[in-house]
């Protein structure tokens, strides 16, 4: 049941979007650019639909009231590609860094060319390099969210994290507020994987950390809070969603929790 329900869903699922992609192009294109932005935001709540109705997944979001006015960087888990767009309905005018290959796709290049995301050669250096940072800089001067995410590729639920040290240049350059989420969205959408999950989960948003740290203390505290919040996440996911089968990484993760948790009770 659950190979058939993932198939049915991956099916529909790129349908929905070359189907919205191509028939709502002419108006998404005449729109004004942050009005068009809610085309892409619609198609994101319909994935939550078609997740809800075909697979049985649904998810709670936790900690809104933490997301700052205006501009700042949003720093979330990356363990799928359900995260990559999930959470565009509740962000007023997100952007993006992103290969500047993926503009040279037809339609999916236009419209993030028309929503102003930003392209990187990732092998650059020197001059490019600043010129995205300038770039980067002058969208965030007009108020809007930038999305990176500190480990800069898909990670396993539970797996050892392995931050980069990029998002403490942009906060040290960019002087925004960091806003840390923390979720498991992998447990339910594998990464590589067809299978689809059912299920629930939670998204995190945690309280925003406060430009003006020196760099390496903000990598440290945003690397602390992220993953003391991921663990307990983990251990909350796992408990109420006994059905799900947990790949090595979580399995491994839960145990050290669990053996943490049982010497912290001895030492007390």
């Amino acid at each position: 049941m659950i190979a058939l329900r993932s198939i049915l869903f991956n099916t529909a699922f790129y349908l929905n979007l070359i189907v919205r992609m191509i028939v709502l192009s002419p108006v998404y294109f005449v729109m004004p650019r942050k009005k068009a932005f809610s085309i892409p935001k619609n198609w994101a709540l319909s994935c939550h639909w078609l997740m809800k109705t075909i697979v049985g997944t649904t998810f709670t979001i936790e900690g809104l009231e933490n997301i700052p006015k205006g501009g700042y960087i949003l720093a979330p888990k990356h363990q799928s590609f359900w995260d990559t767009f999930a959470l565009l309905p509740w962000l007023d005018d997100p952007v993006y860094i992103l290969k500047r290959e993926l503009l040279w796709i037809p339609l999916f290049g236009w419209y993030a060319k028309k929503q102003r995301m930003i392209p990187v050669n990732r092998g650059a250096r020197g001059k490019v390099m600043a010129a995205v940072m300038a770039r980067t800089a002058d969208e965030m001067r007009n108020g809007r969210q930038l999305i990176i995410y500190p480990e800069g590729t898909r990670r396993a639920p539970g797996a050892h994290p392995e931050y980069k040290y990029g998002i403490a240049r942009l906060y040290r350059d960019l002087q925004v507020p960091v806003v840390p989420v923390a979720m498991h969205p992998g447990l339910f959408w594998p990464r590589r994987k067809f299978l689809r999950f059912p299920g629930h989960f939670k998204v995190r948003i945690l309280p925003p950390i406060e430009p003006g740290l020196d760099p390496d203390a903000f990598f440290e505290r945003l690397m602390h809070v992220l993953e003391a919040a991921s663990d307990e996440l983990l251990v909350e996911t796992a408990r109420e969603n006994p059905h799900v089968p947990l790949p090595p990484t979580a399995k491994h993760r839960l145990k050290e929790l669990e053996k943490q948790a049982t010497e912290t009770g001895e030492r007390r």
